[in-house]
């Protein structure tokens, strides 16, 4: 009865790690299936090939550039200026080919993954019918009582052979499940290793496609070039003259932000360079979230001001929803009463101290029912009282002050760069942005509406405001 007992329960394990095994095999058919169909056919040539045809490209590009930045020195004309915008399209046409021949590299290295994907779940599914098979036998055995084999008309040797194929199936079993879990953490890293690639693909996409948008803009650029004749100078006087009138526009055109006067875009674009000098972080993409921020509705800085109902310790959470966190196991899921992994009433009071200011008189951001019950988001960057504190002397080294401000544009523009550097966002890729954007929203993933909106504000700012400067 023991044996039989024994072997009733190994069965039930083995069920619920099989059921478990059976779940992360249909996640990555799906994961296989996506590759395959998001992929492209990769070129017939080979990987040596690829990098020499890359490196080529690399030295065109370093050598186109150079040439520009020499006829940048000969002085504004119609024909130097002709002559740096071919330079411009050339280097632009070369990057685009140098983004061609890594994507080729990509697609076959995916295709190449994709495939051993394929060969790991392949062979996790024949691991499992194997497993299948023995828990048959198991069951066939197990089906008979104690007392059945004991009065069968087999021999006592032939019963102890049948416990000898007992401890072997076991064995047997035992070894396929340490296959079966190696196989599945070989598919995870592969699922790793795929999912860095087809970001790589994507910025590259992403890339080509913004060096078209400036090869159409050069190109119209130097076609009105070409129809102004080299006796009207006057008329290409003018055109430099509106374009810096253009220029004088943008750099004073007011930039919005969130919870206080919104500052000329000129004066935005310095703080940003600024912050992306010591962080990394692109000004386009740093000033598209803070665009963002200051246009996300109705629900911006409408508490704590001296006319609103709801002040600070309304919307923020304070040291007693901290000790019943604490009390709760640093859990708020079964709280009964107000929770919060995090104490921003303290935090606030020191800020507000620091700087001389009264608490009760600063516009603060009110809680959005749809994001959980606690609101108190300070400033244009719209960071929480408890996590500026975490960032502040970081913030202050850059900006040069001992206290900085959340509510002050520079102070606020730096502490936006430093959080989303540590997002990832410093490598300016377009996915590594994108993914960034999400999670300075509260959103994890590579992929949500706040993110969608802010790569289209960037690319905005990018090229109808920062590249016309």
């Amino acid at each position: 009865m023991i044996i039989m007992f024994l072997f009733k329960n190994i069965r039930i394990c083995l069920f619920l790690l099989i059921g478990t095994v059976f779940i992360f095999s249909g996640q990555y058919n799906a994961v296989s299936a996506q590759v395959v169909c998001d992929s492209v056919s990769a070129s017939s040539a080979t990987k040596e090939e690829l990098e020499k045809k890359l490196e080529q490209c690399k030295k065109e590009i370093e050598e186109v550039r150079q040439d520009e930045t020499l006829t940048k020195k000969l002085g504004a004309s119609i024909s130097e200026d002709i002559a740096i915008l071919k330079a411009r399209i050339k280097k632009e046409q070369l990057n685009i080919k140098a983004k061609n021949i890594l994507i080729s590299g990509l697609s076959g290295d995916i295709a190449v993954k994709s495939g051993e994907v394929r060969n790991l779940e392949q062979k996790i599914q024949r691991e499992l019918d194997s497993i299948a098979d023995l828990l048959k036998k198991i069951d066939q055995i197990d089906s008979s009582s104690f007392a059945e084999m004991m009065l069968s008309d087999k021999d006592l040797s032939q019963f102890f052979i049948d416990i000898d194929s007992f401890d072997s199936i076991r064995n047997s079993l035992k070894s396929l499940l340490d296959e079966v879990r190696e196989t599945k953490g070989l598919t995870e890293k592969q699922k790793e290793y795929l999912t860095v690639k087809k970001d790589e693909e994507m910025d590259a996409k992403m890339a080509i496609e913004e060096e078209k948008r400036k090869i159409e803009k050069h190109e119209k650029n130097k076609n009105e070039l070409l129809s102004i004749n080299k006796e009207k100078e006057k008329a290409y006087a003018q055109i430099i003259k509106d374009k810096e009138k253009k220029a004088a526009k943008i750099r004073s055109a007011l930039f919005a932000l969130r919870d206080t006067d919104g500052i000329p875009f000129g004066k935005a674009l310095e703080y940003a360079n600024l912050a992306s000098v010591k962080t990394g972080v692109r000004p386009a993409f740093l000033l598209a979230i803070l665009q963002q921020e200051s246009s996300l509705g109705k629900n911006v800085g409408t508490c704590n001001r001296p006319q609103d109902t709801k002040k600070w310790r309304d919307i923020m959470p304070g040291p007693s929803e901290y000790q019943v966190y604490l009390q709760n196991k640093k859990s708020c899921k079964n709280a009964k009463t107000a929770c919060s992994s995090r104490d921003d009433q303290t935090a606030f009071v020191d800020i507000m101290s620091g700087l001389g200011r009264d608490a009760s008189s600063v516009p603060l951001s009110c809680p959005i029912v749809s994001a959980g019950p606690w609101g108190g988001a300070m400033g244009p960057a719209q960071f929480i009282p408890s996590t500026w504190q975490l960032f502040k002397e970081r913030i202050a080294s850059i900006v040069g002050k001992f206290l900085p401000d959340p509510w002050d544009p520079k102070d606020a523009i730096v502490a936006s760069a430093i959080y989303l550097g540590d997002l990832g966002a410093g490598s300016k890729s377009y996915s590594a942005e994108k993914k960034a954007a999400c999670r300075y929203y509260g959103l994890g993933g590579s992929s949500c509406f706040y993110g969608n909106q802010v790569m289209a504000k960037a690319q905005t700012i990018q090229e109808k405001m920062i590249d016309e400067l």
